[in-house]
C-alpha cells in the first residue's frame, strides 16, 4: 500500500492509502510518525500506525473533556468508546490515573460536596448518582462517611424555599411529605424538620 499525506485545516493532516482518503491525524503526530509521500507500507505497519493515531486521538479527548470539567473514569469511557476501540479507549484512561489526571475518589468528593450544597440531595440520592456515574460503592462509601451531612437541616431549607409555596396549596404538607420521600430523605428525619419548621411557624 501507497501512503500519502495531505494537510487539511489548521493542524489536521489527512493521510490516504492508494490515493483513496483513510483517516485524520494532526501534525504534532504525523512530524512524530512521518513517513515519505510514496513509501509502500505493509498491513501490519498500516494497522501498528493507526493504532498509535487512534491512541493519540483518545488521549487528546481526554484532555478535551477534562479541561472543562472532572470527570469518572466511567464517563470518560463511555465518551471514548464513540470515537475508539475499548482497548485504546482502557490504554488512554490508564495513562491519565497513572498520572493523577483522572481519579474518581477526587471526583466523588467534588460531586458529593456539589450534590449536597447545591442541589440539597440526600444521602440516599447522593448513592445513586455517584452510582451512575460508575464510581464504586465503596469510595462513595468512604467519602459520605468523612463529608459532615445534616438531613434535617437540608429538608427544613427545602420547606423554607423550594417547597414553602407547594405547602400553602391544599394537602400541601402530605404532598411535600411524599416529595422528600422520594428523594431519599428518611420518615425521621422528614418529621423532625417538619416538627422544627411548625415550630418557628408559630
Amino acid at each position: 500500500m501507497i501512503i500519502k499525506h495531505q494537510r487539511g485545516r489548521g493542524n489536521k493532516v489527512h493521510l490516504l492509502l492508494d490515493d483513496e482518503y483513510t483517516v485524520t491525524t494532526d501534525i504534532n503526530f504525523w512530524l512524530d510518525h512521518y513517513i515519505p509521500d510514496g513509501t509502500d507500507i505493509s498491513e501490519e505497519e498500516w494497522e501498528e500506525l493507526l493504532k498509535e493515531i487512534n491512541y493519540k486521538k483518545a488521549l487528546n479527548k481526554c484532555a478535551d473533556l477534562l479541561s472543562r470539567r472532572e470527570h469518572s473514569v466511567k464517563e470518560v469511557r463511555d465518551k471514548l468508546i464513540r470515537i475508539v476501540d475499548t482497548d485504546t479507549a482502557q490504554r488512554a484512561i490508564d495513562r491519565y490515573i497513572e498520572s493523577g489526571y483522572l481519579d474518581d475518589r477526587r471526583f466523588c468528593e467534588m460531586l458529593v460536596e456539589y450534590l449536597y450544597k447545591n442541589k440539597n440531595y440526600s444521602k440516599a440520592h447522593i448513592k445513586q448518582e455517584c452510582f451512575k456515574r460508575g464510581i464504586a460503592s465503596s469510595i462513595t462509601s468512604e467519602v459520605l462517611e468523612d463529608f459532615e451531612m445534616e438531613p434535617v437541616e437540608q429538608i427544613l431549607d427545602l420547606l423554607k424555599t423550594k417547597y414553602s409555596s407547594r405547602l400553602e396549596q391544599e394537602k400541601g404538607k402530605e404532598k411535600v411529605y411524599q416529595a422528600l420521600l422520594r428523594k431519599g430523605f428518611t420518615y425521621s428525619d422528614i418529621s423532625s424538620a417538619f416538627y422544627r419548621f411548625d415550630d418557628e411557624e408559630i
